[in-house]
């Protein structure tokens, strides 16, 4: 990158003076007029006009540009160029989320998983340098997204998860695993799993702690989140006559679990018990993992005054020729 700029600006406000040397200028021509006397005046007027009469006013104007010139020179102008490397540690985020029937709660507005995908949009938003990838569990698991830059493409996949895409059942280890198989490869700096569930590990294969062992062996941070109020929840309850009513349904997340994935992995367990909650959590997870950004600015001063001295000089040699010459006058 380059740059143009005054070492010394306050020499600029010289050039005030320009408009008011052209004002005197002016006024001075207009009273100092030479004159004869003649009975008639004709005769002079059907005389060409010579040209020195058109360039009479070049001698004020070289030594104008000459002084604005050296104003100019005064101020300093300097031109300076810049390289600027920067160094971005990227990192690679795995969010991965319970899609089990009972993330259909409404202790979280609307529902738990609407309020998980609109809090986590956000957040993906918020990554433009990350790699992010979308793991989705119930009783099994499936990778929604495999990790990419692509985050037009995770939203959309993120917009259309809902629950009911896979069997019922919440396997927190097998969905921690098929996170774990998506980074243990990468070579980002830091590798991050973000599980977001509202229950037990009640189906799978994978046992959480195996998991969570297998994120550790492979330097995998997890941060896991609990979603879902303390107590009571409502939940949608279809009825024979093909409506629905909501049942206050016992909320039951497995806390001790969440924690000890974290605690094994070096993240941290958060409880989302609102929506409010929950967009503070991911605002908290955003801090904690941030790419490490170094510049190193090598700037280099090169000082532009001397193209503007020889220029003024040029100009007011011209004027010392022209007046001694071809603008002569005979009071020089």
């Amino acid at each position: 990158m380059s740059s143009f700029e005054f070492a010394s600006p306050y020499f600029l406000y010289g050039l005030i003076i320009i408009p008011l040397l052209i004002i005197w200028y002016i006024f001075r021509g207009r009273k100092q007029s030479a004159y004869m006397r003649f009975t008639d005046t004709s005769f002079f007027a059907k005389l060409p006009k010579s040209w020195r009469s058109y360039v009479r006013h070049l001698l004020f104007a070289l030594e104008l540009g000459a002084m604005a010139l050296l104003f100019i020179a005064m101020a300093r102008p300097q031109s300076s160029s810049t390289n600027q490397t920067i160094n971005v540690e990227g990192i690679d985020i795995v969010m991965t989320m319970d899609i089990s029937s009972s993330m259909l709660a409404q202790d979280l507005k609307p529902d738990r998983l609407e309020a998980a995908k609109s809090v986590g949009a956000e957040f993906i938003k918020g990554r433009p340098e990350d790699r992010i990838g979308l793991v989705v569990f119930a009783s099994e698991t499936f990778t929604q997204v495999p990790l990419t830059t692509d985050h037009g493409m995770v939203l959309n996949m993120l917009k259309d998860m809902k629950c009911g895409m896979l069997e019922d059942g919440t396997a927190i280890g097998d969905g921690l695993a098929s996170s774990v198989s998506r980074l243990k490869d990468s070579e980002a700096i830091s590798k991050v799993v973000i599980l977001l569930t509202d229950g037990d590990n009640n189906s799978g294969s994978v046992d959480p702690s195996t998991a969570a062992e297998m994120a550790k062996l492979f330097g995998i941070r997890v941060y896991t989140i609990g979603a879902g109020t303390r107590g009571m929840a409502p939940y949608p309850v279809q009825t024979p006559f093909g409506g629905i009513q909501y049942q206050q349904v016992e909320v039951n997340i497995n806390e001790p679990l969440l924690q000890q994935i974290a605690d094994m992995t070096g993240g941290k367990y958060f409880r989302a018990t609102s929506n409010e909650k929950l967009e503070q959590i991911y605002e908290e997870i955003d801090k904690l993992e941030r790419s490490k950004i170094e510049v190193n600015e090598f700037k280099r001063v090169h000082e532009e005054f001397l193209p503007f001295v020889l220029w003024a000089l040029a100009l007011l040699l011209l004027d010392f020729v022209l007046r001694h010459t071809l603008l002569k006058t005979l009071t020089d």
